[in-house]
């Protein structure tokens, strides 16, 4: 009876770094690769890349003929990102930066790469802060990554103040944004919070070449404006004539908060104080205090 035969295992590092070293290499390479807005060249290698990725097998099928086509172009991925997913590819390993991390996970999510999807996730769990966590909420809610939002709602809820003067604040989309004025959690006053609101608009609106209001109105509907003194309230009343961002409803239902101070019109979510909510005298006829 014949033995089986026994698996044997050479060393790992050797085989990665000769596989690293075709990173970017013409030597061998069959595939040319025009990436990002830099349009930056990339060498690659057609088998290498169609056996680790469903994606590359598709887009490099035999159609490409033989020898070194057209350069395939890859216009929307940053050069930066495209190297570390083939250095994933090729190696089964990475090296992720905090300013980049989210170009890849990005890339990872539209090539289907799942165990990079999974670094990267774990990469920017370990890096959140200010200054990165409204751009991982933007791509968190893009492309439906359920703990990544979580975890970014909460950062801010905890940062809010700080993470409100971030650009990545302004850059937003309405979509992003919506969970974040829904939360109670939010440690900044309503005062700070319809300031923030309007800078976001005002950025959108001249991306987008749209009024304010108009870029406003899926979000502004979120904003507590009865939690507002009197004073403020007429004071954003009036800024609201000379720059319209929020319905003139919407104001009316804050005044009658105040006209009534009881009943349904001083209850519900509208009405309700947030974690960073500054008191004011009018604030014992609405609901208990946040706890």
């Amino acid at each position: 009876m014949e033995i089986p035969g026994l698996v044997v295992h050479g060393e790992s590092a050797p085989f990665s770094t000769a596989l690293r070293s075709l990173i970017n290499n013409p030597l061998y390479s069959d595939v040319r690769f025009v990436v990002g807005q830099e349009r930056q060249e990339v060498f690659a290698h057609r088998c290498l890349l169609a056996c680790r990725c469903n994606f590359f097998q598709r887009l490099l099928g035999p159609e490409l003929g033989p020898g070194l086509p057209s350069p395939v172009v890859l216009s929307t991925v940053p050069a930066e990102a495209f190297l570390a997913v083939l250095e994933f590819l090729y190696t089964n390993s990475v090296k992720l930066h905090r300013h980049s991390v989210l170009e890849v996970l990005t890339a990872a999510l539209e090539y289907g790469l799942e165990e990079l999807r999974e670094l990267c996730l774990e990469f920017v769990v370990k890096v959140l802060d200010v200054e990165l966590v409204c751009e991982a909420l933007q791509v968190a809610v893009t492309f439906g990554l359920g703990p990544l939002q979580e975890r970014c709602i909460a950062f801010i809820e905890a940062h809010s103040q700080e993470a409100l003067r971030t650009r990545g604040f302004l850059e937003l989309s309405a979509p992003a944004l919506l969970p974040l004025l829904r939360s109670d959690k939010l440690c900044v006053d309503e005062a700070e919070l319809v300031l923030a609101a309007r800078s976001w608009a005002r950025v959108g609106a001249a991306v987008l070449e749209r009024p304010v209001a108009e870029v406003a109105a899926p979000v502004v509907q979120e904003l507590r404006l009865a939690l507002l003194a009197p004073a403020e309230l007429s004071a954003l009343e009036e800024q609201n004539r000379q720059e319209p961002l929020i319905p003139v409803e919407q104001i009316v239902e804050a005044w009658k908060c105040h006209a009534l101070r009881r009943g349904d019109a001083a209850r519900g979510a509208r009405c309700r104080r947030r974690r960073g909510t500054l008191p004011r005298e009018h604030h014992r006829f609405l609901d208990l205090p946040f706890k």
